[in-house]
C-alpha cells in the first residue's frame, strides 16, 4: 500500500490545508505503519512553468525533431502520471488563490493530462482525499457567491476526468482571524474550523480503512 500526497500551498509553515491533510496522513499511516507516503509539495517545490507547453509542443513534433527541452518535458510529464497512478490512495491539499486553482497544481494537473493522455481516468476507483480551503466566504448568500472557480474545477477534474473515488474536505473564512475587516465572522470561521477538523479525521478514517 501507498498514499500520494500532494500539496500546493506557497506557505507551508502556516498551510491551513496543509493542517487537514496531515489529520488524514496520520490516519492512513496509523493504519498501515511502515507502508510509503510519496510526497511532492508543488508551493516549495514548483514544476518548471513551461515544462507543459514543451511537453505539448514535443508530443506534436516528430521524434527526430524534437528539442532537449522537448524530451525533458515529455519525460516529466510521463513519471509525474506514472507517480499518481501507482498510488493505491491519494491526498492533495489544495489551497484556493485569488479565486481560482494554484497554478502550481494546474501545472501539475497539465502535465499529468499530458502524460497519460487526455481522456485517461489515472485515478479510476482510488480512494483520494481532496483538503481544499478559502480565505474568504463564498457560500450561498454571500457577497462572493460563485467567485469560487478552484473547487469546481478540482471536482471536475479528479471526479469526473480521473473517476476517482473522491472525498472533500473543504473550510472557509480561514483569514477571518487575521484580517480586521472579518472581525464580526470570527466566531463563525472557528465554527468552521472545528467542522474541517473533525471532518478531516471522519475521512482519514474512512480512507484509512479502504
Amino acid at each position: 500500500m501507498s498514499l500520494f500526497r500532494l500539496d500546493a500551498s506557497i506557505l507551508p509553515g502556516t498551510s491551513a490545508s496543509a493542517e487537514l491533510a496531515d489529520i488524514v496522513e496520520a490516519r492512513w499511516s496509523a493504519a498501515h505503519p511502515g507502508e510509503p507516503v510519496v510526497r511532492r509539495h508543488l508551493g516549495t517545490d514548483p514544476l518548471p512553468a513551461d515544462a507543459w507547453t514543451q511537453a505539448t509542443i514535443g508530443q506534436y513534433t516528430p521524434e527526430s525533431d524534437r528539442t532537449p527541452a522537448h524530451r525533458e518535458a515529455l519525460d516529466l510529464a510521463a513519471s509525474l502520471a506514472e507517480e499518481l497512478q501507482a498510488a493505491d490512495a491519494v491526498l492533495l491539499a489544495v489551497p484556493l488563490y485569488n479565486f481560482g486553482v494554484s497554478q502550481h497544481f494546474k501545472t501539475w494537473a497539465d502535465l499529468v493530462i499530458a502524460g497519460a493522455g487526455p481522456a485517461a481516468p489515472v485515478l479510476k476507483d482510488t480512494p483520494t482525499v481532496l483538503a481544499t480551503v478559502r480565505g474568504g466566504g463564498y457560500g450561498p448568500g454571500t457577497p462572493r457567491e460563485g467567485w469560487d472557480h478552484s473547487t469546481p474545477y478540482l471536482r471536475r477534474v479528479l471526479a469526473d476526468m480521473w473517476q476517482a473515488d473522491l472525498s472533500v474536505i473543504e473550510r472557509e473564512l480561514t483569514l477571518a482571524a487575521t484580517t480586521p475587516a472579518m472581525e464580526p465572522l470570527r466566531d463563525l470561521a472557528a465554527r468552521l474550523h472545528s467542522e474541517a477538523l473533525d471532518t478531516a479525521h471522519e475521512v482519514g478514517q474512512a480512507l484509512a480503512t479502504r
